[in-house]
């Protein structure tokens, strides 16, 4: 199945909801970063709720931007969505494995709680907005959970998780997030605290092969579907970009290159891609950006 991201409301409209699969983007992610499990779920983690927030956005290149650093040895996490479901993102050190006493992987421990998580929502206006929390468990999902209550005033849950399988590879990861609607009543509250206590992990009904639809269902048997959104984990980045890039460095910088007669390297943190110029490419680029001036 594809990842996804399905979009619903329940309870009169009380409710909004998004379910999203993304086993194979955090595959993928896992793939390019060369993550080991707890780097792999903790990434992905960050990589899920981000693109559920992003499935929001009206314009494919209006984006949400998550950055967490708790001080753990997972160093900071850094993660782009864009309204068109292209998610991009990076961990610190994606070499981790630490599990708890319980046999879960310790994506806490990982994370660290003595930082922040940010969110910055860039919808094309002049100041994108940023909003700012302490983080809680390190665990994400209670993390963007008191950030939706703090920063955004919307009381929500949300429940996140990445089943890593032993050989490594990501066997089910996916995310249930609901909110309430200004207004709800306290009957409508009270049942959403109920299932936020009983909820199974929505990885865990993932790999069992329950299509998101049926989560939703069964949690909100008088949900109405209204969206379903693909994501996918790419990166923007290309050769072209890149190259731009060293077009606006500085002319002494390029001279610099160029005598040492190396070429240059340069490395995209989203996607882990190494693009190489040479050093006639690199003496091309520097005419160009002369005879533009």
């Amino acid at each position: 199945m594809n990842d996804e991201i399905v979009i619903a409301q329940a309870l009169n409209g009380q409710v909004r909801i998004h379910a999203a699969r993304t086993t194979k983007m955090c595959d993928d992610a896992r793939i390019a970063h060369h993550c080991m499990a707890t780097s792999a779920a903790a990434l992905g983690r960050v990589m899920t709720v981000t693109a559920i927030m992003a499935s929001d956005l009206k314009n494919e290149n209006e984006r949400i931007t998550s950055v967490i650093n708790g001080g753990g040895p997972a160093g900071t996490i850094i993660v782009q969505a864009y309204g068109n479901g292209d998610v991009r993102g990076f961990i610190g050190d994606p070499n981790l494995y630490l599990v708890r006493e319980d046999g879960h992987l310790a994506v806490g421990q990982a994370v660290g709680t003595k930082g922040t998580l940010t969110v910055t929502r860039d919808m094309g206006l002049k100041e994108p907005f940023r909003g700012v929390t302490e983080l809680q468990t390190g665990e994400i999902g209670d993390d963007f959970t008191y950030y939706f209550a703090i920063s955004e005033q919307t009381p929500s849950a949300v429940g996140v998780g990445v089943l890593v399988a032993p050989e490594g590879h990501i066997r089910a990861a996916g995310g249930l997030i609901y909110q309430l609607m200004p207004g709800a009543s306290e009957e409508t509250i009270e049942f959403c605290e109920n299932i936020a206590k009983t909820q199974r992990p929505v990885s865990e009904l993932i790999d069992s092969g329950k299509d998101l639809r049926e989560i939703i269902h069964m949690y909100f048997p008088d949900a109405e579907i209204q969206d379903a959104r693909d994501v996918r984990f790419h990166c923007r980045c290309s050769r072209q970009t890149v190259r731009g890039a060293l077009a606006v460095l500085k002319k002494a910088d390029l001279e610099e290159m160029i005598h040492d007669n190396k070429g240059a390297e340069v490395h995209c943190q989203y996607c882990n891609t190494l693009y190489t110029f040479t050093t006639d490419e690199l003496k091309q680029i520097l005419e160009e950006r002369d005879e533009n001036r």
